[in-house]
């Protein structure tokens, strides 16, 4: 743990705002640009697309962390993960969304975590085009953005009939990770689809009750993992236990609808 190394602590968001600052100037020229080209980097029918602002812009994460701290371990979406010796390891994906980047929506975003064997201790969630920045860990969680900076509260609803719930891709999952989705569904308020990251960082921010996704990876999934739980909320699996692997994913703003939310998606089989 970090919690007692202010200097170090001091350090890594620092660094942390240099890897952002890093990726904006590398993502924000090829967005809404026409052009724009996408490859699949499947090829079993399914599409996961990447651009050349994803690999420009995790290489320049790279390229920093080789020089701030070097002794680090790295997992990045693009190039893989790199050993390290110090205990704690990066965890980037550069384009979060990279489907919504390369259909103009400002949804997608960088994301940034740093821990160590137990999970994340610091993430950020950048979206350059908006120009809003979400930091939570070492007991701190703001935003800063063009009305300026402020901290965030991930405070939610008080039931499940009164909350709003949010997810990537319809489909969700498999046939059974959906059906437990929709039984959740009909029991919330409002349901969105189409968010990426940026839904993570609504629910930090107090705006979000729920998060439900299935299918992550863990450069997904760290970096809303320590923001919402420095701004108060909870995200674990679909049994409740650590998320930070990946997986199916429950993010709640707090405990009453965590609790509420799991009892139903936990009978997905």
């Amino acid at each position: 743990m970090l919690t007692s190394n202010q200097k170090l602590q001091n350090e890594l968001i620092e660094v942390a705002g240099a890897l952002a600052d890093a990726a904006r100037a590398e993502i924000l020229p090829h967005f809404r640009t026409l052009g724009l080209r996408a490859e699949n980097k499947l090829d079993d029918g399914a599409y996961d697309p990447v651009t050349i602002a994803d690999r420009a812009a995790e290489q320049a994460m790279l390229e920093i962390l080789k020089t701030e701290r070097p002794d680090d371990a790295v997992l990045g979406e693009e190039f893989g993960f790199r050993k390290g010796t110090s205990g704690l390891t990066w965890v980037l994906d550069p384009i979060d969304g990279t489907r919504g980047f390369i259909s103009g929506t400002p949804t997608w975003g960088v994301l940034i975590a740093v821990g160590g064997e137990d999970g994340p201790e610091l993430g950020l969630i950048d979206q350059p085009y908006i120009g809003e920045r979400f930091l939570g860990g070492f007991g701190q969680a703001w935003m800063l953005g063009p009305q300026g900076r402020r901290d965030l509260y991930a405070k939610g609803v008080g039931d499940l009939t009164r909350a709003s719930l949010f997810t990537t891709f319809p489909e969700v999952g498999d046939d059974a990770e959906r059906a437990a989705f929709e039984a959740l569904s009909r029991q919330v308020r409002l349901t969105r689809f189409g968010m990426d990251c940026y839904a993570y960082a609504l629910l930090a921010a107090g705006h979000v009750d729920l998060v439900v996704e299935a299918g992550l990876n863990a450069y997904d999934i760290q970096a809303p993992i320590a923001l919402i739980k420095a701004a108060g909320g909870l995200v674990t699996n679909w049994q409740g236990e650590p998320a930070h692997e990946g997986g199916r994913v429950l993010a709640a703003a707090n405990k009453n609808l965590h609790k509420a939310a799991l009892a139903v998606l936990s009978e997905a089989d």
